[in-house]
């Protein structure tokens, strides 16, 4: 009874994991310009494989596998957002134009000084 609740509840997370990671392989092709592809590889993308790490912590029965896959989960976790985030900024940086109906650009703002009006 207990290896039938087990594997269901693996399968769920790795189905979860699956349209989590399908979602970012979709994202990558239907989105029109590199910084929201790469939200969609960062974020969907990461939450997928956390997902199916956790399914394979849940179905392991040897200590240092659950261990692996969890360590694995918290270092994408900690990794996979922030280098995402940098590869943007230096993408910025370089000159990657956004994508032409973008509404606002968060990163080019210009300062207003105290004293100007």
């Amino acid at each position: 009874m207990i290896d039938l609740l087990q594997n269901l509840v693996v399968g769920t997370l790795i189905l979860i994991g699956a349209f989590f990671a399908l979602a970012a392989s979709i994202g990558l092709l239907r989105l029109p310009d590199l910084y929201t592809r790469m939200h969609a590889a960062s974020k969907a993308g990461t939450l997928g494989s956390g997902v199916m790490l956790i399914a394979l912590a849940v179905y392991a029965q040897d200590h240092a596998i659950v261990t692996r896959a969890l360590a694995a989960v918290a270092f994408l976790l900690l990794t996979a957002p922030i280098s995402a985030h940098l590869l943007a900024k230096a993408a910025y940086a370089a000159g990657y134009r956004l994508w032409a109906d973008s509404i606002h650009d968060d990163m080019n703002v210009t300062k207003i000084s105290e004293g100007s009006t």
